[in-house]
């Protein structure tokens, strides 16, 4: 099991042993990340429901969602602690381990992202990656109609939502596993430190 040392902890100073118990949080994703989190759920969801109907909006969303995956890769390398992309060869190489031990109830405890989130945040980064540009290159006079531009577009964009349909799968059932709300979490930036509910 991996706990990360936290320094930071809200709650803990004043009050009753219990009530330290129940307040020990940590913040782990800041701001920029959680606003980039919702808002490309949203925009990733409004383009699944717009192309051909709404193909104008369907663009927007795309080109939306390109900005949004430029300012992931940089706040990767230059964003707070847990935002960094400092830990993902370390939790990708931990992830087959990870997921073979989940099957037992095995969850190990995490501040930032475990190596299931880890093998996660990786495949819809890449797939999304690849709908975008794809989707990019598909409204160009150089790309328009030509077959495999269209099917990577399409079949990545399938991937996509498949792999959205596991991630908050996999968040309910790890809040279930650990008693935490990875949700809330990722709505106020703070998660509970080891040991305290």
């Amino acid at each position: 099991m991996i706990e990360e040392a936290m320094p930071e902890a809200r709650g803990v100073s004043g009050g009753t042993p219990a009530d330290r118990t129940v307040s020990r949080t940590v913040a782990v994703w800041d701001l920029p990340l959680r606003l980039w989190h919702w808002t490309l759920a949203a925009c990733v969801l409004a383009a699944w429901f717009t192309p051909t109907v709404y193909d104008r909006l369907h663009r927007v969303v795309g080109y939306a969602v390109l900005g949004l995956l430029i300012f992931r890769l940089v706040w990767g390398f230059w964003g707070s602690r847990y935002s960094r992309f400092r830990m993902i060869r370390v939790r990708l190489r931990a992830a087959p381990g990870y997921l073979w031990n989940l099957r037992r109830g095995i969850t190990g405890r995490y501040i930032g992202l475990n190596p299931a989130g880890t093998l996660m945040l990786v495949a819809l980064l890449v797939s999304l990656t690849v709908s975008a540009v794809t989707g990019a290159m598909s409204v160009t006079t150089t790309f328009f109609g030509v077959w495999w531009v269209e099917d990577t577009h399409h079949y990545s964009s399938d991937a996509v939502m498949v792999l959205v349909v596991l991630h908050v799968l996999g968040v309910l059932l790890m809040g279930i596993l650990q008693r935490e709300s990875l949700i809330r979490a990722m709505i106020t930036g703070r998660k509970r430190i080891r040991g305290h509910l």
